[in-house]
């Protein structure tokens, strides 16, 4: 072993042979940045596909709404989005629905179908049912309490184009017996009612 004979030699480190200790490769940051260093995710591309329909759902199939305002409604089915919802419509004129998109997982397919070839719907996409962007501005204590709330009012465009669509529709549904009264009727289950068991 090696003699330490000086104060310089022991703060040094001096091992055996004389040789030093050997040094660290990288000192211990003392500073760290307050927020984390962000790195982009690498993702894979996300392919949207148009969701599959149900075989049970055609065009002019009679559908059962299940969630929403309308629920327990009947309603006819007209064609699929690009975005996978169905367009659908009462007619308004029969039941009250005015033409909307629905999702498929909230529809009971039934039996009953017409025939809705000669029905024009192109108008009717995606766009069409978005609604105007609200102004999110922000607004001082008096225009706050100044603002007053104005009723609502449907787009006479849309009032219209709901009107084309029941001309369209309502000699299609007049055309079958009975049709226009099981339209306008309510689905509703009872106490014993098995919808297991049930035949739509």
């Amino acid at each position: 072993m090696v003699k330490v004979t000086s104060i310089e030699q022991a703060l040094k480190g001096t091992l055996s042979k004389g040789k030093t200790a050997p040094k660290k490769a990288s000192k211990t940051p003392s500073f760290y940045p307050a927020d984390d260093a962000k790195f982009p995710l690498k993702r894979a591309a996300v392919v949207k596909n148009q969701t599959k329909l149900r075989a049970s759902i055609t065009p002019g199939t009679i559908l059962i709404l299940l969630a929403g305002h309308f629920k327990g409604k009947r309603v006819i089915f007209l064609r699929q989005l690009d975005s996978g919802l169905l367009l659908v419509c009462g007619p308004y004129g029969v039941n009250g629905v005015p033409v909307k998109r629905v999702n498929q997982c909230y529809v009971i397919a039934t039996s009953t179908k017409i025939d809705v070839a000669g029905v024009d719907t192109k108008k009717f996409d995606d766009k069409y049912f978005k609604k105007p962007s609200k102004d999110r501005s922000k607004k001082s204590e008096t225009d706050f309490f100044e603002e007053k709330t104005e009723k609502k009012e449907l787009p006479a465009s849309y009032v219209a184009d709901n009107k084309a669509l029941d001309a369209a529709i309502a000699p299609k549904v007049a055309a079958v017996p009975h049709l226009a009264g099981f339209m306008a009727t309510k689905f509703t289950l009872k106490s014993g009612d098995r919808p297991h068991e049930m035949k739509f």
